[in-house]
């Protein structure tokens, strides 16, 4: 059967480098008795380097004539070619509410949205690693204080210990891209409870990055209960990429304090 056509829209640049895919498979090699979900195997590149170490993987793939090429040229992953959207996929149906690792060469243009989705399980997901964009992998990482820190970096960071791992350049793929990659991995850590409201938190990140030139004075106002005095904490004259995820929370319980119990 052909190779697959790399699909523009599906965000699809196929990587060619044997030596790449057996590093980023690598990731997972402390995780050698958990069920494995590749997002997006394209021609299996990846795949290929998986299935010795994870012989129940399950892999995520949108794209039809992926599909096809996978069912024809791999039938180790017969029953396991899951052809829907990962972005709608239900991970704790899927494994019965059992821990799982994700991996993948992530689609550019759903990149951000898939981490998203990996936090709506991250009482589930373990292990989460693979390669996107540079600069969402940066920013996946990035510490306080500096610009490359986002929304993501701050979510993520709150459950996951996150490692930017290394850059790949643009010639090892198929169509190149017009940027660099990074492979990042995200480890879950010991944290169970925020130790504030986790959705109020969440909101307070969004807020604040959502004026992320604003100092925090003046990006949380419309977050306090009407009339409520601004909350007197020197971090009040920070922006939000200044602050480490424990000043997070302390301004979400800042928050929470001028609202009605």
């Amino acid at each position: 059967m052909q190779q697959v056509k790399p699909k523009k829209a599906l965000g699809q640049h196929f990587l060619t480098d044997l030596d790449i895919a057996l590093r980023i498979a690598a990731t997972l090699d402390n995780y050698p008795d958990l069920p494995v979900v590749e997002v997006g195997p394209g021609m299996g590149v990846l795949t290929q380097f998986l299935l010795p170490a994870h012989p129940a993987l399950n892999v995520v793939e949108i794209d039809t004539e992926s599909v096809a090429w996978l069912n024809a040229n791999m039938p180790q992953l017969q029953g396991r070619i899951i052809a829907e959207d990962f972005l709608k996929l239900d991970l704790a149906k899927l494994f019965n509410n059992s821990p799982l690792c994700v991996i993948g060469n992530y689609p550019y243009n759903i990149s951000s949205q898939i981490f998203f989705h990996v936090l709506d399980y991250k009482d589930l997901v373990v292990c989460c690693s693979g390669m996107l964009q540079k600069e969402v992998a940066e920013r996946l990482a990035a510490p306080e204080g500096t610009k490359a820190r986002g929304i993501l970096s701050v979510l993520l960071q709150a459950w996951y210990d996150v490692e930017y791992l290394f850059t790949v350049d643009e010639h090892v793929f198929n169509p190149p891209p017009k940027v660099k990659s990074g492979v990042v991995k995200l480890v879950r850590n010991s944290v169970t409870d925020l130790g504030c409201d986790p959705t109020l938190f969440k909101t307070v990140v969004k807020t604040t990055f959502g004026q992320r030139r604003k100092t925090l004075r003046n990006s949380i106002k419309s977050l306090l209960s009407p009339g409520a005095p601004m909350p007197d904490s020197p971090l009040m004259a920070l922006r939000p990429e200044q602050l480490s995820v424990a000043q997070f929370i302390e301004l979400t319980n800042l928050v929470a304090a001028t609202r009605p119990a």
